[in-house]
Parts: structure tokens; sequence; C-alpha cells
């Protein structure tokens, strides 16, 4: 017969079980290819190949992390080149993308359409899928340099139950000391990029 105290104490223990202590998602092994999706800030702009934040995550992580990344891109773009990406079969996909939607004036409603379809698409390959937020590239947080996620991102990731790796770029690109122009990393600020987005990953589970 349990006590009332040994009751109390085992569901405290199964409280804190349930409560951040178990991982959400499976654990990827070393030497996997992860494709890491997106525009400039995915490919480098502003650093060197061998710096850009895929090949550092790859150090980080001991996975095969692709360079899926092409400067310029917008989201009808990945949703053009995302078979080629699928069909390599990757064991996971980080997509930060929307950045050239936001400065190139897409509206919205557009770019929100065509992430649905991307993540759609990945999710029916039953492809675990990270969103990266982007920043909301406005005039004025141009000229303020104090960038800010844009709110599609956190709808998104509600809506399609993702994990969304938030603020990185946003707090990166406000410090002149990590940007290599005004919407690009530096070197630095690409590796501190890989080494949060490697301590979120583990935080989510995928990591070790």
């Amino acid at each position: 017969m349990y006590t009332r105290r040994q009751f109390l104490i085992g569901g405290f223990a199964l409280y804190l079980s349930a409560c951040g202590t178990s991982k959400r998602h499976a654990q990827i092994s070393k030497g996997s290819l992860v494709s890491a999706l997106g525009d400039s800030l995915t490919a480098g702009y502003g650093t060197t190949p061998n710096t850009a934040y895929p090949e550092v995550l790859a150090q980080l992580t001991g996975w095969q992390v692709q360079n899926d990344g092409v400067s310029g891109d917008q989201t009808s773009h990945i949703l053009a080149r995302l078979d080629s990406v699928l069909n390599k079969n990757p064991k996971l996909i980080l997509l930060g993308i929307g950045g050239n939607d936001f400065l190139h004036r897409i509206p919205t409603e557009q770019t929100h359409k065509n992430l649905t379809q991307i993540i759609t698409k990945i999710q029916r390959n039953n492809i675990p899928l990270v969103l990266i937020a982007e920043p909301h590239l406005t005039t004025g947080a141009l000229i303020t340099g104090q960038l800010s996620d844009h709110p599609i991102y956190a709808e998104l990731a509600k809506q399609h139950k993702l994990p969304l790796f938030s603020d990185a770029w946003a707090d990166i690109l406000s410090d002149k000391s990590l940007k290599s122009d005004q919407i690009h990393a530096n070197q630095t600020g690409y590796r501190e990029f890989a080494e949060k987005l490697a301590k979120f990953l583990k935080e989510e589970g995928f990591l070790r």
C-alpha cells in the first residue's frame, strides 16, 4: 500500500518526466544526410563555402549537411526545386526561406501559400522538418538595424506542428559585429547561427 507521501512523490516524478525531459523527435545518427534548404543565408553569402552555416553544423553534429541554399531564392524557387532535394532522401530538412519574398514585396498570402505547399510536400514524404524563421525585412527595420522574425513562421509552425528555430537570424543581423552587409552574416555570425541551431536540435531530440 502506498502512503500518501509516496503517492505524492511518485506523482511528482511522473509530472517531471512529462514536462520537458523527454525528447520530441527521433535522434538522427552521425553520418546521416541532412539538407539545409534555403536562400543566401543558407548558401553563406558574405563568407567562404567552408564557413557557411551548413558546413559548420556538419562539424558540430557529425551529419553530412548538404548546402542546398541558393542566393536570391524565393519560396517559389524552393517549391520548383524541392523534388531534387527530396530525391536525395535526407533524414532531416532545415528550411530557411522567405527573406527575399519580403524584400521583393511578394504578397504575404502568396508566400504563405508557397511555404504551405513546401511543408506539406516534405511531410507527405515523411521527412522530419525544422522551420527556420527569417527576419521581417522592412525599410524601417533595415534603417534601424533592429530586426525581428516575420510572424508568418510562428503561424505555420503552429498550423503544421513543426519545431520552429526562431530569433537567431534576427538577433545576428541586428548586431553589426556579426554582419557582412545589411542582410547577411559574416563568418562569425554564421558560426554563431550554427552553434545556436545545434543546441536547438539537441533540445528537440534530433541530436545527442
